[in-house]
């Protein structure tokens, strides 16, 4: 019924999107292979000992981590499934949200504040091993930070599995007496075991494409993973064979996983909501509801320890020397302009892919999908199998030979960043222009609406508020980021997050603690934002 003609302004901006997409990325990946060629010797070359030592460990310390995040996960999320209504159950699930807002920096440094050699809980672990406590770099600073951040979004994925479960088949259980070992086997596991590969597939993911924490955490060489090495062959050694290898390395390990994520469904982008708890027929005995409450108390206080320890040491920061120093209001007014920048142009981007996508779905009567309509609707997926950094070591080599490396620094940082928020901010936009779309493209058509009007006075009023959630959860994402400023900070470009990490380089913990809290704060301020309108926009519709 719906048809539409190629020149359709929503695809042209659709295809403007895509090439500059294409252009990031296809310009990171020239640098690689240019850099490649220019020295293939010295890229063969960097096949040693070292670059194996380097791929075992980013595949081991991912592994661990997704065995100690799943697998906890599983027993807290069907504790909270057990018992769907109880004081401060939505509390507790919003702050298992939290970690998914706070910057991987900010959380090394609580976890630091905790664990670390001078850590509030030293003195308590000096005297279980015996000895003088050495601190937490190293392999187990960075499976403790990876668990702080990835069981809390594993529960909630679970949780959200098991709350699909039919209440047919929960009050069926409890005519027939059943109890809750075999509810356990015959009606939560098989829910479980369904989504226990993708869940523990992202976690994966999200693991071996760790940069800040094991950078923050890893200590030394022999906690090093691809991502650091890239930043240290270009950043320390200067070796761009080896960044090369490293790199081509890293995107293989990551194309395999994204593609075996996609295979087993996985949700590459976790979803933070969840539906209303529905009603039990099965009551719980006083002995698990015992174990269930130890098991809940105690993933809390693991989430929580960091958070408060992360507040406790920023407060005892000189906050007010702080925001006096020049060097800390320059970071913050860049943080904020270039996270603004980025989150404008995720949500620009974003858009132009959404109209695009349903401008080429109503223009196709039957068949298959267009190469462009699929770009469109996977092209922005495309770019969770290239880490930031490894677009920015690619840039880094191409533009070292004209010059500009750390001059182009803003642009590089607006423009990763930005692509790297889209499959978040498509999460907000998509559904909101569909169900625009759906109520009025048919009057569009005959009265000839489109383009810049038919924007502002036809799809804006549903639009605000998603766009508005999206911009702010891309603000957030862009404003805690280290990934590609560790690259191409300096002196005259620092975020706060580089600065961050620079005082904690030189020692200043203080400081560092300080900055973590501001930072801190003003990114969770942000997604409380986009949760709240979020929300809004549901109760809207």
């Amino acid at each position: 019924m719906h048809t539409r003609h190629p020149s359709d302004p929503r695809i042209s901006a659709g295809i403007v999107a895509l090439a500059a997409i294409a252009l990031l990325i296809g310009g990171a990946f020239a640098g690689l292979l240019f850099e490649g060629a220019h020295d293939f010797s010295g890229a063969w070359a960097a096949f040693d000992p070292y670059l194996l030592r380097v791929v075992r460990f980013t595949l081991w310390q991912a592994a661990l981590s997704t065995l100690l995040s799943v697998g906890p996960a599983l027993f807290v999320a069907r504790a909270l499934s057990r018992h769907p209504r109880f004081l401060g159950r939505a509390f507790i699930l919003q702050l298992f949200a939290v970690p998914l807002a706070l910057p991987a920096i900010v959380a090394a440094l609580g976890i630091l504040a905790l664990y670390g050699r001078a850590g509030y809980f030293a003195g308590v672990l000096t005297m279980i091993g015996g000895g003088s406590w050495p601190g937490i770099y190293g392999l187990s600073g960075i499976l403790v930070a990876h668990v702080f951040f990835n069981l809390p979004l594993a529960a909630r994925l679970f949780l959200e599995a098991l709350q699909t479960i039919p209440a047919d088949q929960w009050r069926l259980a409890s005519q027939l007496g059943m109890g809750a070992r075999p509810a356990y086997r015959l009606i939560e596991w098989p829910t479980l075991r369904a989504s226990l590969p993708g869940v523990a597939g992202l976690v994966f993911m999200l693991c071996i494409t760790s940069f800040t924490i094991v950078l923050t955490l890893g200590g030394g060489p022999a906690a090093t993973t691809l991502e650091v090495g890239i930043y240290q062959a270009l950043r320390f050694d200067f070796d761009p064979a080896r960044a090369v290898t490293l790199t081509l390395l890293q995107i293989a390990l990551t194309f395999v996983v994204a593609l075996a994520l996609t295979r087993l469904g996985a949700n590459a982008v976790g979803d933070t909501s969840l539906p209303v708890a529905p009603r039990r027929y099965l009551s719980v005995s006083g002995t698990e509801t015992s174990l269930n409450v130890v098991l809940i108390v105690l993933a809390l206080v693991f989430v929580v320890g960091p958070m408060a320890a992360t507040v406790m040491a920023g407060l005892g920061a000189d906050l007010g020397r702080l925001a006096g120093e020049a060097a800390v209001r320059q970071a913050t007014l860049t943080s904020v302009v270039l996270a603004f920048l980025s989150a404008l142009l995720s949500v620009m981007l974003s858009l132009a892919l959404t109209m695009a996508r349903r401008a080429l779905a109503l223009a196709r009567r039957a068949g298959a999908r267009t190469l462009l309509e699929h770009a469109t609707d996977t092209g922005a997926g495309f770019v969770l199998v290239v880490p930031p950094i490894v677009i920015g070591a690619g840039w880094f080599l191409l533009l070292r030979h004209v010059g500009a490396v750390f001059a182009i620094a803003p642009a590089m940082v607006v423009s990763v960043n930005a692509v790297m928020a889209m499959p978040f901010a498509l999460r907000a936009v998509r559904p909101a222009y569909d169900a625009a779309s759906e109520r009025h493209e048919r009057l569009c058509e005959q009265l000839g609406i489109a383009g810049w009007n038919r924007l502002m006075l036809v799809d804006w009023p549903s639009l605000r508020r998603p766009l508005a959630t999206a911009f702010a959860f891309a603000m957030a994402l862009s404003l805690g980021d280290l990934g590609v400023i560790a690259l191409f900070g300096s002196d005259s470009v620092q975020t706060l997050p580089y600065l961050l990490l620079a005082r904690m380089g030189s020692y200043r913990t203080e400081d560092a603690a300080g900055l973590a809290l501001l930072l801190g704060l003003v990114c969770l301020a942000l997604i409380m934002a986009a949760h709240w309108l979020g929300r809004e926009k549901n109760r809207d519709a």
